[in-house]
């Protein structure tokens, strides 16, 4: 048994992720960053569930890009094949994600 302390992981560099679990072909990963992550479609459903910190979604519907801000404890459910890229507000952000396994 594991206990994690989200607000204590801080990485080297962005997007750096701490990998929780592997269930059933789904990693669970704890990210931390200061920097966007790069657009990208994902090759299966993800959950991401801002800890802390604040994000701004951008993410393409019909070809318009559109913004989401997130703050600590909103959660985003992206479907396979959404175009989106995460950018962390006024610092850095702790992001648990849930996604197939390696998926990008």
């Amino acid at each position: 048994m594991d206990f994690i302390q989200p607000a204590n992981f801080t990485g080297n560099k962005a997007w750096e992720a701490l990998n929780i679990a592997n269930i059933e072909g789904a990693s669970v990963k704890l990210h931390w960053t200061d920097k966007p992550y790069i657009w990208h479609k994902n090759d299966g459903k993800e959950v991401l569930v801002v800890l802390d910190g604040t994000i701004v979604m951008h993410y393409k519907l019909n070809n318009v890009e559109l913004l989401k801000t997130m703050n600590a404890g909103d959660i985003c459910n992206i479907d396979e094949g959404d175009d989106h890229v995460a950018h962390p507000v006024n610092g850095s952000a702790r992001i648990l994600v849930i996604e197939k396994e390696n998926s990008i």
